[in-house]
């Protein structure tokens, strides 16, 4: 994790250091949220602990690429490195927006544009089911049109380092998302937060750095 309060440049060298070596598959860096409501939350607004100014995090965060990437990890996500053919079969199955069931308590699906899940107390869950009423147990998020599909995809698959696949959002939605999405797409270009190439639309180095601005667009 980056982004921590007394961190430095130093301390993440070190510490990816150490994750090499222990030879892991795969590996996650994400950079500190602080949640509203949290103590650290309130360390921070009563001056106690100082986090890192974003010139600093975003340093950190490229000296863990590169540490990693020089390593033989590949950086497949904006968050996530895998040695080769390692990465996580679940995770690019979200980012492609694939369907998935999730069986048990508080367990999450994505089924026909349908985000639901599985009610989180266990007590409850058992309950429904010894009473015949296993409708209980779904708790339904979301319910998507075509079009935000779309724009999820697009915000999903340019979490991705390759990006989104131009042939693959045709086949799915039957358009071409640089005549659906050109203005969006132009004016991120112009802004040097994306490359467009003949199959592929991805996030240039400094489109990783403000990939959140990309995204936006796609909200």
């Amino acid at each position: 994790m980056i982004g921590l309060p007394k961190q430095n440049l130093s301390d993440v060298e070190k510490s990816v250091q150490k994750v090499i070596s222990l030879n892991p598959e795969h590996v996650s860096v994400y950079s500190l949220i602080v949640e509203e409501g949290t103590s650290l939350e309130k360390q921070i607004q009563e001056g106690k602990l100082i986090l890192p100014k974003e010139e600093l995090e975003r340093k950190e965060y490229w000296t863990v690429k590169n540490l990693l990437e020089a390593s033989g990890y590949e950086h497949y996500e904006i968050s996530n490195f895998a040695k080769p053919g390692k990465e996580s079969r679940h995770n690019l199955d979200c980012w492609e927006q694939k369907e998935y069931l999730g069986f048990g308590v508080a367990a999450h699906s994505y089924t026909d544009g349908v985000r639901y899940s599985n009610r989180a107390n266990l007590e409850e869950y058992i309950r429904n089911y010894q009473e015949q009423r296993p409708e209980k147990n779904f708790v339904f998020h979301e319910k998507q049109d075509e079009e935000s599909q779309k724009k999820e995809y697009m915000l999903l698959g340019l979490r991705k380092i390759k990006g989104v696949q131009i042939s693959k959002f045709k086949e799915k939605f039957a358009e071409n998302p640089i005549y659906r999405y050109h203005f969006e797409l132009d004016q991120l270009v112009k802004d040097g937060l994306l490359e467009v190439d003949d199959d592929w639309i991805y996030l240039t180095d400094r489109g990783i750095d403000l990939a959140n601005i990309v995204w936006e667009k796609f909200v």
